[in-house]
């Protein structure tokens, strides 16, 4: 590898910590301003125009607040747990294609890639809570764990389902495969899209399947000891996370970068942040459900479904 090769990587890399940084700030501020105007109120109005600058002036506040550390915690694993959970994100935009062109590596196993890097995170958020010695804190991270694995079955089998169709895992070839129609517009296929949000939903850790960060239950779940800027980290992670899952549905579902007119990269911005908005849509208008029928419904429901689903997709292939 030359020097121009590793210049190339330190600016992509840079180029991707920066857009998850100023998307985090952006989807923060976005929140709540939906949220405000779902509950019939305005959110953050008075730190610049329309709140604008209020999550900027929180990100200054973490920065400066003391990183207090709790006596007898595993402190390898307390310091490296935020890292653990925010590089996944930083990972999956190697093959996330905003644009036919604009992607970094097209993978031929592209999909599976997304998925396999994306269930590290589960370690992060179970080391957290584990290595902070406090009972609350690891039931949180063990609450987390069990949730994240269970919807991930539905999620994989979902999307196993659209490969059928496709036949690569490239993220390219599943976009160009949908020229004709957007699989959201199949049958079938709408199955695996509502399947895969709620799943999503779930994966996020997002009402109403946020039973890890469950208040009156566990005072704020895995990060209840993290303060300052690894308290941030987990934060910037889950709205990372929170982009990232539309825009995989998004490439799965909604037919990528493709669009009349407009760039394609405005396309796929427009889609995905369009699906943001379905999920904090979603947070803002149902409850917290308990933590029983979070787990039967995966089990019982979602992944029996998701199962179904993909027997009669390859017999319909198959005719």
């Amino acid at each position: 590898m030359g020097w121009l090769d590793i210049l190339f990587l330190v600016i992509i890399v840079v180029a991707v910590l920066a857009f998850l940084a100023l998307s985090a700030l952006f989807l923060i501020w976005w929140e709540r301003k939906v949220s405000g105007h779902i509950q019939t109120r305005f959110g953050p109005m008075r730190v610049g125009w329309h709140g604008w600058l209020q999550t900027i002036a929180d990100a200054i506040k973490l920065l400066l607040k003391e990183d207090i550390r709790p006596q007898k915690i595993d402190w390898v694993m307390f310091r490296l747990a935020p890292y653990f959970v925010m590089l996944p994100p930083v990972l999956i935009f190697v093959v996330l294609p905003f644009s036919e062109t604009l992607i970094v590596r097209d993978l031929n196993m592209g999909l599976f890639y997304v998925l396999a890097v994306s269930s590290v995170g589960v370690l992060g958020i179970f080391a957290a809570g584990w290595s902070s010695n406090n009972k609350y804190s690891l039931l949180g991270g063990m609450r987390s764990v069990a949730q994240i694995i269970s919807y991930e079955v539905p999620m994989i089998i979902s999307l196993i389902t659209v490969l059928l169709y496709v036949g690569s895992s490239s993220m390219n070839d599943i976009i160009r495969a949908q020229s004709g129609m957007w699989f959201v517009f199949k049958p079938n296929l709408f199955i695996c899209f509502l399947i895969y949000i709620i799943a999503a939903t779930a994966e996020t850790n997002r009402t109403p399947f946020d039973i890890p960060e469950a208040e009156s239950e566990l005072v704020a779940g895995f990060h209840t000891e993290y303060s300052g800027m690894r308290f941030a980290l987990f934060f910037v992670a889950e709205y990372t996370n929170l982009f990232l899952v539309s825009a995989v549905a998004t490439v799965v579902f909604l037919g990528g970068w493709q669009g009349p007119v407009l760039p394609g990269v405005v396309w796929f911005l427009i889609k995905t942040y369009g699906v943001v908005f379905l999920l904090m849509w979603f947070r803002w208008t149902f409850p917290r459900v308990r933590v029983d029928q979070m787990m039967a419904f995966s089990w019982k429901f979602l992944t029996p479904l998701s199962f179904v689903n993909l027997a009669v997709t390859g017999w319909l292939l198959l005719r």
